[in-house]
């Protein structure tokens, strides 16, 4: 009976640990997106970080970058709620303020993605 109670219990932790997504770590959400956006020279840096056309200088831009495409594709699926509202307060600005660069980052995460093998959440 002891057995079979503790094969049950290694069952339920088992599936629980498959079914908890992974989040991402929240070890930069204290990064403020609105102190980013309206600094020309700050936001330039991270979006040629994104796109690569320029280096990725700090950590927290190196993050962002490596989990960009995966986020962008499963809309967001791992981010914490503090990740989630910073996103949209980038998605929104771009699209309002640099649209022509918002498409251009829509396409290189797109294409990200599919490199990864990541198909798009719909």
């Amino acid at each position: 009976m002891a057995k079979s109670g503790f094969c049950l219990l290694a069952f339920i932790v088992i599936l629980a640990s498959v079914i908890a997504e992974e989040m991402y770590s929240d070890m930069f959400d204290h990064i403020d997106p609105d102190e980013i956006l309206p600094n020309d020279e700050l936001r330039n840096q991270y979006y040629k970080c994104f796109m690569d056309t320029g280096p990725c200088v700090t950590e927290d831009q190196k993050f962002f970058k490596q989990h960009a495409a995966e986020a962008f594709a499963t809309k967001c699926r791992k981010c914490t709620e503090v990740q989630k509202k910073n996103v949209e307060k980038i998605v929104v600005w771009y699209t309002e303020n640099r649209p022509d660069e918002w498409n251009a980052m829509v396409v290189k995460l797109l294409e990200d993605a599919k490199k990864l093998n990541i198909t798009p959440a719909v």
